[in-house]
C-alpha cells in the first residue's frame, strides 16, 4: 500500500473531493518523510490512509470515498477501519475523535476541547443566526418539506426574508413545489445544515414531541 503510483492516487483523489490545494509529491519530499520512521520507513495502513484523508479534508468523506482512496473493496472495510481508529483514540486518551456526519465520516475534537479551540479560531458565520433564523430554520426541519405559509402560521409572523437569508446561506433549500392551489414552493433543509449541526440525517433530530406531530 506504500508504493509511489497508490500515493499519486490518493493525492488526486484528495484534491478532488475536498477542494484542497495541490499536493506536492517531489523525491526529497519522499525521501524525508520515509526518513521519519520508527524503523527507517514509514509504513501505510488501511488505518493511516483513512485517517490522513480526514484530516486533510474538512468536510465529510463517504465512505465510498474513502474506500476508492484507500484502494479497497467495500464501504465495510472502511468502517471497520474508523472503528479501529476510535478504538485507538479512546484508549490514548486522544483529543480527536471520527463521527459519522450526513452520510459521510468526519474527524472531530472532543466539545471539552471547544474553550481551547475558540481562542484560536472565531466560529463560523453560519452558527451566529438570530433567533428569528434559528426558529425558522427549527421550524423548516421539523416540517419538512413545507410551504411558507405554513411556516408563518406556526411563526405568526412574516418569514419571508428570513428564508431567504437562510438560503443564502446554503441552510435552506427550495424542496418542490406543494400540489395545492397556485403551487407554492416547499422548503427543506440542506447537507450543510446537517453539516453545521452535527447530524447524519434529519432523523437524528432531537425528539420535540408535539412538535412533529
Amino acid at each position: 500500500m506504500n508504493n509511489s503510483s497508490f500515493e499519486n492516487k490518493q493525492s488526486a483523489q484528495l484534491e478532488e473531493d475536498c477542494g484542497i490545494e495541490k499536493i506536492e509529491d517531489t523525491q526529497n519530499e519522499t525521501e524525508n518523510s520515509v526518513s521519519e520512521g520508527e524503523n527507517g520507513f514509514i509504513e501505510t495502513t488501511l488505518e493511516s490512509v483513512v485517517e490522513a484523508a480526514l484530516f486533510a479534508c474538512d468536510e465529510p468523506i463517504t465512505g465510498a470515498k474513502l474506500a476508492n482512496i484507500a484502494e479497497v473493496n467495500s464501504a465495510k472495510e472502511i468502517d471497520e477501519a474508523i472503528k479501529k481508529l476510535n478504538s485507538s483514540y479512546q484508549e490514548r486518551n486522544s483529543a480527536f475523535k471520527i463521527e459519522k456526519i450526513a452520510g459521510g465520516y468526519q474527524m472531530l475534537t472532543h466539545s471539552v476541547y471547544n474553550a481551547w479551540l475558540k481562542k484560536l479560531i472565531s466560529e463560523k458565520k453560519e452558527s451566529k443566526l438570530s433567533q428569528a433564523a434559528l426558529e425558522t430554520l427549527s421550524v423548516i426541519a421539523y416540517k419538512q418539506p413545507v410551504i411558507r405559509a405554513d411556516i408563518e402560521s406556526i411563526r405568526g409572523v412574516s418569514s419571508g426574508e428570513i428564508i431567504r437569508g437562510l438560503m443564502n446561506k446554503g441552510l435552506v433549500k427550495m424542496a418542490g413545489r406543494a400540489e395545492i392551489l397556485g403551487r407554492p414552493v416547499l422548503y427543506g433543509t440542506t447537507k450543510k445544515f446537517l453539516e453545521l449541526f452535527g447530524l447524519d440525517s434529519i432523523k437524528d433530530l432531537p425528539d420535540v414531541g408535539e412538535f412533529k406531530k
